[in-house]
This record gives structure tokens, C-alpha cells and sequence, in this order.
């Protein structure tokens, strides 16, 4: 026979009431609002099974919090550091492409005073573009 999982008591009157408040909450993320509601569900008396198919997530996902609830608390719902995709570029170089995004590009089309267009001359000295 399975072991039946569920969310262990709230420690106190606080945490009880700030589970159910970001389970009803509108302005949190929605993972935390997912998580919360869970752990709501499960002190209200429905089981994993019960749980996955009101909020059409799997049963993996439930037991998953339920497990970190009970072993952590309300810290144990939100996400572990280090998680989410790697930066591909470094911070320098994320701060130069910003810089580059605010300059007018090289060779800016320009009209001459006779109506012709031409290409701007623009040159480079140890640093940012200069006319």
C-alpha cells in the first residue's frame, strides 16, 4: 500500500495564514501562488491525486512540494539559487552592447547640401564614435 503524502501542520497561526494568502493572492508570482495552493489543498484533506487534477499539474509536481514544505517550511517553496538558464554573454559585454544600442550607427546616411545623400563620416578615437 502507498504512503499517503500531505503537508504537515502549519508551526503556527502566521504561517498558516500566509500560506492561504498567497494561495488566494492575485499580484505573486504564479509559481508561488501554485506551490502555496497546494500546500492549502493538502491541509484541507485532499490527496496528491486530488490535488494534481484540480490544479492540471502532475502528481510528480505536488509530492515534489510537498516534500520541500514539509522539510522546509515556506522558504521551501520558493526556487533554489542557481536554477534557470546560464547567462551566454558576460556583464561587459552586455554593458557595451547596451552602450552600442544608444549610438547612432557608423555610416548614417546624411544629405548633402546640394540633395544628395551620402554616407556620414564618422571616426573612432579610443572610444565612442565621434563626427
Amino acid at each position: 500500500m502507498p504512503k499517503v503524502l500531505s503537508a504537515c501542520p502549519a508551526r503556527d497561526a502566521a504561517e498558516e495564514k500566509q500560506i492561504r494568502k498567497l494561495a488566494g493572492a492575485r499580484h505573486v508570482p504564479a509559481d508561488w501562488m501554485l506551490r502555496a495552493t497546494i500546500v492549502a489543498l493538502s491541509w484541507d484533506g485532499l490527496r496528491v491525486p486530488a490535488i494534481a487534477d484540480r490544479l492540471g499539474c502532475r502528481e510528480k509536481t505536488v509530492r515534489k512540494w510537498l516534500h520541500r514544505f514539509n522539510g522546509q517550511g515556506v522558504d521551501g517553496l520558493g526556487d533554489r539559487p542557481g536554477c534557470g538558464r546560464k547567462r551566454r554573454i558576460t556583464e561587459a559585454e552586455r554593458s557595451r552592447i547596451i552602450e552600442l544600442v544608444g549610438c547612432d550607427p557608423p555610416g548614417r546616411l546624411v544629405r548633402e547640401p546640394w540633395g544628395d545623400l551620402a554616407a556620414e563620416k564618422r571616426y573612432r578615437v579610443n572610444g565612442p564614435w565621434t563626427r
